[in-house]
């Protein structure tokens, strides 16, 4: 027996509305899991700065190498003219 247009129309609407939740579901899933991973490597992160604070070193210096190290050297040379530039202004230097 053959399904009339109506009916076509709403099996087909059912399979691709079934296409796209199980790809809503996937993408869902995969947010999930790389949200987890995030979660553990913050943890590690921590860790390590635990680790560095305890042999002695600043965090806040390392972190703030870790920001320069991203940038270009370039942007860095520049930031770090400025800053020069302002404690020479507020008679820091």
């Amino acid at each position: 027996m053959a399904l009339d247009t109506a009916d076509q129309a709403t099996a087909d609407h059912a399979t691709t509305g079934n296409i796209a939740a199980d790809r809503l579901k996937s993408i869902v899933e995969r947010i999930e899991r790389l949200e987890e991973e995030r979660k553990a490597l913050a943890s590690d992160i921590k860790d390590i700065y635990s680790e560095a604070k305890s042999a002695g070193f600043d965090v806040k210096v390392l972190r703030q190498l870790i920001r320069m190290r991203k940038q270009e050297p370039a942007e860095v040379e520049e930031q770090e003219m400025l800053i020069d530039v302002y404690r020479r202004a507020l008679g820091m230097v």
